[in-house]
């Protein structure tokens, strides 16, 4: 199989990228190349489709991973996906069971077993894909402050320290969310989960019954509601515990349209990419994702 690699050598995790390009050598067939600033693993990654190879392997953090998927979505059924988690975070590579070691990743890969997962195209200002989990409302604010200096000064505790620095901006946002074209809500919101994956910030369970292949996106929002309220809400989702919540309201649908007052920000597998009106529909097993063999 004839692999590109593109690794991002200041991913949170990376401490001696020399070493991590050596053992990322170790995968059968690769060409290994390093990406130096934001954007530029979408671009080594649409070029891998158009220059024939069989698979692009995203090493670094959910932001990376992010931009390979947005690179190859137009051609999914030319290339696969890999993975070799080097974030902070590391929520998607949770979601698929890899192995917590390179070497182990790596073994992954040399395996070349595939499932086929959900894919999720959101039409905003722009268009963007994802594979994992978009939120908005307070999640993108604290979206705004999550900085790549913080994440890699944090690590797993950045999310937590970037959303207590929020807490002074939380506001409600007049939203309307229409389901599968049919379906309406009209409430007052602070935040709005569109979930393919499970976990956030980490590895919180932010949508614990999400499944990456089953054609339909978990959708969690948090209404206006009393502080007292809310804080028992965030201990639940902590714990994955929220969803039963008479504070929550949980749906599933294929197709999610948000339209809101104020805009709401929306970030995408952590990165932020604007705000509403954004369209969230489901491309069905459109991946072909390399994943360990008893996934």
């Amino acid at each position: 199989m004839n692999t590109l690699i593109i690794c991002n050598p200041d991913a949170g995790s990376v401490d001696d990228a020399a070493a991590l390009l050596d053992r990322l050598s170790r995968v059968d067939s690769a060409i290994v190349k390093r990406t130096s600033a934001p954007g530029e693993a979408t671009m080594l990654a649409h070029e891998a489709v158009h220059d024939g190879y069989d698979m692009v392997v995203a090493a670094g953090g959910d932001g990376t991973l992010n931009e390979v998927i947005n690179g190859i979505a137009e051609h999914t059924e030319k290339i696969k996906v890999g993975l070799v988690p080097l974030g902070t975070g590391n929520d998607f590579a949770r979601m698929l069971a890899l192995p917590d070691s390179i070497d182990g990743c790596i073994d992954v890969l040399n395996a070349g077993c595939v499932r086929q997962i959900d894919l999720v195209r959101v039409t905003s200002d722009q268009i963007r894909y994802f594979v994992n989990v978009s939120a908005g409302g307070f999640s993108g604010t604290v979206g705004e402050k999550l900085t790549a200096e913080i994440k890699k000064s944090w690590g797993p505790l950045a999310y937590l320290r970037c959303a207590a620095e929020a807490l002074p901006e939380l506001r409600a946002y007049r939203t309307q969310i229409v389901f599968d074209d049919t379906s309406v809500l009209e409430l007052d919101l602070y935040n709005a989960i569109i979930a393919n994956g499970r976990y956030v910030a980490g590895g919180t369970p932010v949508a614990p019954e999400a499944a990456i292949d089953d054609g339909l996106l978990d959708v969690v929002l948090v209404p206006e509601a009393p502080a007292g309220n809310i804080a028992v809400v965030v201990a639940q989702i902590m714990l994955g515990k929220h969803l039963a919540s008479e504070t929550i309201v949980f749906r599933r649908a294929a197709k999610v349209s948000i339209h809101s007052t104020p805009g709401m920000w929306f970030n995408v597998d952590g990165e932020l990419v604007g705000n509403d009106p954004a369209v969230f529909e489901v491309i069905p097993r459109a991946l072909q994702f390399v994943v360990p063999n008893n996934t």
